[in-house]
């Protein structure tokens, strides 16, 4: 061990008979410090105990630096989740580390009671990414409250009351947005609040309708059939048709609908897409019967998906709402509601407050990051480093038949489905996935898991990584993969085929 430092030739591989060595390396700036690992195992898990952290030793982070991690051990990590879709622009990027810090030495907090410069230059920056109609900016704190934000506005603007999502989506965790929710392992056992339906999730791969070429993809499943005929999306008018039917039957003959909420491309439901004309068939449907629609851009916006700023744009539509947090601060906490003067002008009906919304130092924060995703045109390598990803990727399907089920996704938001059985698609089940995403963690890359069974793996890194650290991503997975059928064929398990 380095005073003030840790430098290693190869990362280690804990468990695994050969280390995976990543050619290009980082050196961590100091030696942890910090309370002693079992201490601060032993106070997470009793202080919240809800908030389970992932792996079977859960890892103590001591230092982020791009798309680099290390742990208290000084190990060496690829991020490849970026905190939950959060880390946009990198670990501790240091134009965002100086504009926090400046801002802070000179103004930490305010109100909306007070007005500050850093409110004004930051929206008015963030405005110019939007559609001209979408000109009034709420700064709030999350996801969970931008969304939450948006229910109230829709149900004032509209009065009505009922919110329609998709089923597998996800939307946050306070009351409202945990009943916009559909999905069973992030719901608690109570009753949901009134006002709430859910519709067909339109799932090309595992529902009743789509094909290779339903979704806005570069890759294509091979085995996945598509009825499409020329332009016309038969699976998008099908599952459309499921979501009129819902309605129908839902909400009185002349029932209004307050909104409907969608992800642009769904993410802790595993990288979920819908075929490419869905949405603007039920962005239409909802409008004829006086709703409004809005963008859950959280996980998918600020150029992650790579054609587009925003995701909702690949989709050809122009929501009425649109909400954003995760990667707006790279990490710090702040969310978004964007919307129209017409709309937004409901909330005057109540005073309305929001103490830490637009903070100052958040402002700072949020208007440095659209600076770094322009500067280092973010966007652009998301899409080449995401293509490239899951070209890559989609060569498991192939060699892996009956292991990896489907690889789907868009720049650098891309799901990897674990099956068992190829033809019915039967979800890996969720011991023997861990047992692989603790492999790949020991391999010293880190990813993420979703989907209702929690057999997709989610890898949605910080936008700077390189073709590189794609190649080893896939390196190690493929490694990981292998270590899994080995340990089938000890234990006499026939659970994978020979690719054809």
């Amino acid at each position: 061990m380095l005073k003030g430092g840790f430098k290693f030739s190869r990362i280690e591989c804990r468990g695994i008979s050969k280390s995976c060595v990543f050619s290009k390396h980082e050196v961590a700036s100091a030696v942890y410090e910090g309370v002693d690992y079992d201490i601060v195992k032993t106070t997470r898990m009793t202080a919240t105990p809800s908030e389970r952290p992932y792996y079977k030793k859960p890892l103590l982070l001591h230092e982020g630096r791009k798309q680099w991690l290390w742990d208290h051990e000084g190990r060496q990590y690829l991020d490849m989740f970026g905190g939950i879709v959060t880390v946009g622009v990198g670990h501790c990027h240091p134009k965002i580390v100086e504009a926090a810090t400046r801002q802070i030495s000179k103004l930490g907090h305010t109100t909306a009671i007070y007005m500050h410069s850093q409110y004004h230059e930051y929206v008015a920056k963030l405005k110019k990414k939007l559609p001209e109609r979408l000109n009034i900016v709420h700064l709030v704190n999350s996801g969970t409250e931008a969304n939450e934000l948006a229910f109230l506005i829709a149900r004032l603007y509209t009065g009505a009351q009922e919110i329609i999502s998709l089923q597998n989506c996800y939307h946050g965790s306070s009351l409202a947005t945990q009943a916009a929710t559909a999905m069973p392992t992030m719901k608690h056992p109570i009753s949901p609040l009134p006002g709430f339906i859910h519709v067909m999730n339109p799932d090309v791969y595992r529902g009743l309708w789509g094909g290779s070429h339903c979704r806005d993809s570069p890759v294509l499943h091979r085995a996945i059939t598509c009825e499409c005929v020329g332009n016309k999306c038969i699976a998008a008018d099908n599952y459309f048709h499921q979501m009129e039917n819902t309605i129908k039957y839902s909400l009185p003959k002349s029932g209004k609908i307050a909104a409907f909420i969608a992800e642009s491309i769904q993410g802790i439901g595993g990288v979920g897409q819908y075929p490419k004309t869905y949405l603007a068939k039920v962005y239409d449907f909802v409008r004829s019967r006086g709703g409004l629609c809005i963008a859950d851009e959280v996980q998918t916006g600020f150029g992650r998906t790579g054609d587009h700023f925003w995701c909702f744009e690949d989709h050809n539509i122009q929501p009425d709402i649109v909400t954003l947090a995760k990667g707006i601060g790279n990490g710090f906490p702040m969310g978004a509601v964007i919307t129209t003067s017409e709309i937004a002008e409901v909330l005057n009906s109540a005073i309305r407050v929001n103490t830490y919304g637009g903070n100052p130092v958040a402002c700072a924060v949020g208007s440095a990051v659209l600076d770094v995703i322009e500067e280092e045109r973010l966007q652009e390598n998301s899409k080449i480093v995401g293509t490239h990803l899951l070209k890559q990727l989609s060569t498991l399907i192939l060699d892996y038949p009956a292991i990896v089920g489907d690889v789907r996704g868009k720049g650098l938001m891309i799901g990897v489905e674990l099956i068992t059985n190829p033809e019915t698609k039967e979800p890996m089940p969720r011991a023997q996935v861990l047992e692989i995403f603790e492999d790949i963690k020991n391999m010293g890359v880190l990813i993420g898991i979703g989907g209702l069974d929690g057999n997709i793996f989610r890898i949605k890194p910080p936008m700077c990584v390189t073709k590189e650290n794609a190649d080893a991503t896939v390196e190690v997975i493929k490694k990981a993969l292998d270590m899994y059928r080995s340990r089938c064929e000890e234990n006499k398990e026939t659970v994978y085929f020979v690719a054809a």
